[in-house]
C-alpha cells in the first residue's frame, strides 16, 4: 500500500506539478503575431463581440472551455476534504476533458459552503465558459446549485457526480436487463444510497423503464418509508410503503440492487436471495459493495459490475462526461436536458453490442464481447466520441435547446473521429 502512495505522489510531483496547463493556440514568433495577438490586434476582436456577444464564440475560447468547479464537500470516497484538497481531483477531471474529448479546462475551487455565495460566483465567472462542470458537491446542496445554475446561466450546467453516474449505469442496466432476459419495465431494483447519484439514477432509470414504484431507496436509516418523518423533498418522492426496513429484507426476490453507499455491506447470502439472473451494481469505491470474488462465488447466473478499473463491467463517469459536454458544446446548447441524458445512455448501451475493435480488445489481453463479463464500452474505445456527442447533439437540436444547429450530420460525425475541434 504504501508503494502505491508513494507513486501515486510521485506521479503527481513529477516534472510539472500537477496535470494539466496552458498553452498557446496561436503563433507567437514575430512581432506581427504578438502585435494581433495582444494590443494593438486584440482591440478588434473585443469590438466585435461588444457589437455581437455571440462572436465571442469565434474569436475566443469559451466555444471550447469548460470549468470543473468544486468546493470540495463530497470528494471521490473521502468526503467532505476541503477545496484545496479536492483540486487533483479537478485537475485529473480536466485531463480526462482533453484526451478523451479535446476539451479545453479550467479547474476552479470554491472554499466555500455556502450555497448562495457558490451559485453567485459560477455565474460570476460564467461568461468565460463554453460549460460548467460542477463535481464532488455533497447532498443536498448539490441539487440546489445545479437547479440555480441551470435556470439562471444559458451555458450547459452538469453535477456529474450525479448525471453521470446515472447515465453510465442506466446504459448498464438496460444491457444488462437484455442479456440476463429481463423487461426493464418489470423489474424491481434496490438502490443502497441516497445521496446525489442514488437520486438521479433513480431518476433517469425511470426514463428509460423502470417503474417508479418498483423501486426501494435506502439511506443509512435503512428503507426510505412512508412513515419516516425524517426524508427531505429529494428522498420524500421515492418513500415506499413497504413491510420492510432493513437492506437484507429489501433485496430479497429483487431483480437489481444499485450500491451507491459503502463497502462491504452486501453479503453473499444478500445475493443468493436475489431472483435468477441478478444484476448487481456495486459502485461503491474503492471497496464495492461487495467484492467481485464474493459475488462471483455466491452464485454463477450473476451480472455484476463495479466502478474498478481492475474489475469487469467497470461503470465509469468516462464515458459520458467528456462526450456529453463536447455534443453540447457542438451546438452550442442552453443546457444539458433530460432528452440529451437519455440519448447518451442509449448510446453508450449500443456501444456495448457493437463487435470491439482489436486495438481495444487487446489493451485487455483478451477477446471481449457483448455479454455477462461485458456489459456496456471500455473507457479507451474511441468510438465513444462518435456515438455519444453524436446522439446528445442531435437529442439537442431535436429539443429546441441547439442555438448553433448542425445541419449536415455525417459531416459531424466524420469530425468526431477525428483529433481535433475548431
Amino acid at each position: 500500500m504504501n508503494n502505491k502512495k508513494n507513486e501515486a505522489l510521485e506521479y503527481h510531483s513529477h516534472g510539472r506539478p500537477g496535470k494539466i496547463e496552458v498553452v498557446a493556440s496561436k503563433s507567437y514568433a514575430t512581432q506581427n503575431d504578438l502585435a494581433l495577438a495582444y494590443s494593438p490586434g486584440v482591440a478588434e476582436p473585443c469590438l466585435q463581440i461588444h457589437q455581437n456577444p455571440e462572436s465571442v464564440y469565434a474569436y475566443t475560447a469559451k466555444s471550447n472551455l469548460v470549468a470543473v468547479i468544486s468546493n470540495g464537500t463530497a470528494v471521490l470516497g473521502l468526503g467532505n476534504i476541503g477545496a484545496l484538497a479536492s483540486k487533483p481531483v479537478m485537475e485529473g477531471k480536466g485531463m480526462l476533458f482533453k484526451i478523451y474529448a479535446d476539451i479545453d479546462v479550467f479547474d476552479i475551487e470554491l472554499n466555500t459552503e455556502d450555497v448562495e455565495i457558490f451559485i453567485q460566483t459560477v455565474k460570476t465567472i460564467a461568461p468565460t465558459f463554453g460549460g460548467i462542470n460542477l463535481e464532488d458537491i455533497k447532498a443536498p446542496e448539490c441539487f440546489e446549485i445545479e437547479r440555480r445554475l441551470k435556470q439562471e446561466l444559458d451555458i450547459p450546467v452538469m453535477h456529474d457526480d450525479q448525471h453521470g453516474t446515472a447515465i453510465v449505469s442506466a446504459a448498464a442496466l438496460l444491457n444488462a436487463c437484455e442479456i440476463a432476459g429481463k423487461q426493464i419495465s418489470e423489474v424491481t431494483v434496490v438502490i443502497n444510497g441516497a445521496g446525489a447519484a442514488a437520486i438521479s439514477c433513480a431518476l433517469l432509470y425511470i426514463s428509460v423503464g423502470v417503474r417508479k414504484e418498483n423501486i426501494i431507496m435506502l439511506d443509512s436509516k435503512g428503507v426510505i418509508h412512508t412513515n419516516r418523518k425524517d426524508l427531505d423533498i429529494s428522498k420524500q418522492q421515492f418513500a415506499q410503503n413497504v413491510p420492510f426496513t432493513s437492506l437484507e429484507e429489501a433485496m430479497k426476490g429483487s431483480d437489481v440492487f444499485i450500491g451507491l453507499s459503502k463497502g462491504d455491506i452486501v453479503t453473499e447470502q444478500m445475493v443468493q436471495s436475489m431472483a435468477s439472473n441478478p444484476i448487481v451494481f456495486a459502485l461503491a469505491n474503492p471497496n464495492p459493495e461487495i467484492s467481485f470474488d464474493k459475488a462471483m462465488a455466491s452464485r454463477n447466473d450473476i451480472i455484476f459490475a463495479t466502478g474498478r478499473s481492475d474489475i469487469p463491467n467497470q461503470v465509469n463517469n468516462v464515458l459520458g462526461f467528456p462526450y456529453i459536454f463536447r455534443g453540447a458544446l457542438d451546438v452550442r446548447a442552453t443546457q444539458i436536458n433530460e432528452e440529451m441524458k437519455i440519448a447518451a445512455a442509449y448510446a453508450i448501451a449500443q456501444l456495448g453490442k457493437e463487435e470491439v475493435p482489436e486495438k481495444v480488445a487487446k489493451t485487455y489481453g483478451k477477446n471481449i464481447s457483448f455479454g455477462p463479463h461485458y456489459i456496456i464500452p471500455k473507457p479507451n474505445d474511441p468510438r465513444l466520441r462518435e456515438y455519444v456527442s453524436y446522439a446528445v447533439a442531435k437529442a439537442a437540436v431535436d429539443s429546441g435547446v441547439a442555438r448553433n444547429p448542425i445541419t449536415n450530420w455525417e459531416e459531424y460525425r466524420s469530425v468526431l473521429r477525428t483529433k481535433s475541434f475548431n
